[in-house]
């Protein structure tokens, strides 16, 4: 049990959904999707109905064809979202605990951040190809920026109550670090992990506008041309369910590890 954990002793809250909560988010989809209906049924929207896309996703299931785009993208995603988190925690890490590496790493941080993904896909085209390195590259490099600034936020976060307490026990640099400001870091750094999927997956969609063969970006482009509503909704409600289950499982996850936080 960590340091943080043996000071911060509070009565874990639940944080998952109870049946009333599930009921509630239930209600709120079909009530989405009834309101959808209606649009559409009332002439007051052009967009297809939802039976329209349910049916263009079951013939597309059955061609295969969507789980092909699918695969294409989440591939993409996953590879490019665990280079950039993977790199984006020990360099927080370092720009939180050393003052030299912050002076050192931030302001190219800063200097990214405001740059836009979509507007750097030209440029990692032109300079990597049009094969799958600019496109994992520039979602490396969102999931990167998220990550590595919730990392660095938690690490300056800590409340110098938890060092300053494992001191006075006769804790050295090394074990404040790895059971202090890791574990109170840890919150922080899940969040930018579930920030860097939602950039992760808008980068890739942008990447496949531009330049991709396969995947459900690619598949709206096309479907744009021909003005295929419903295939371009089939690729918006996979992309959404895709990025919702990888948000829920990112989520577990943080209650896993953050089980000693007091909740509310």
């Amino acid at each position: 049990m960590s340091v943080v954990s043996d000071i911060a002793v509070s009565e874990p809250g639940n944080r998952r959904w109870a049946p009333g909560n599930l009921f509630w988010a239930t209600l709120s989809f079909a009530g989405g999707i009834g309101l959808w209906w209606l649009a559409t049924v009332a002439g007051f929207s052009e967009l297809p109905t939802p039976w329209s896309v349910l049916t263009r996703m079951i013939e597309l299931g059955i061609d295969g064809q969507l789980w092909l785009d699918m695969y294409a993208s989440l591939r993409r995603v996953l590879i490019g979202f665990a280079l950039g988190s993977i790199l984006a925690v020990p360099v927080g890490f370092l720009m939180g605990w050393y003052n030299i590496a912050r002076a050192l790493i931030d302001p190219w941080i800063q200097f990214f951040r405001v740059i836009p993904p979509l507007a750097i896909i030209p440029l990692a085209i032109v300079t990597m190809g049009i094969d799958e390195t600019p496109k994992i590259f520039v979602i490396f490099l969102a999931a990167f920026l998220s990550a590595v600034v919730s990392t660095y936020q938690g690490v300056i976060s800590v409340d110098k109550t938890y060092i300053n307490a494992a001191r006075v026990l006769g804790a050295s640099d090394g074990t404040i670090f790895a059971r202090v400001i890791i574990p109170a870091s840890t919150p922080f750094i899940l969040v930018g992990f579930r920030i860097g999927l939602g950039s992760a997956w808008a980068t890739v969609v942008a990447a496949e506008l531009i330049a991709a063969q396969s995947g459900l970006g690619f598949r709206m482009q096309q479907a744009q041309l021909y003005y295929d509503l419903p295939t371009i909704f089939v690729s918006l409600v996979a992309i959404g369910i895709l990025g919702l289950i990888m948000d829920r499982v990112v989520v577990r996850i943080e209650e896993r590890l953050t089980h000693w936080q007091e909740r509310v």
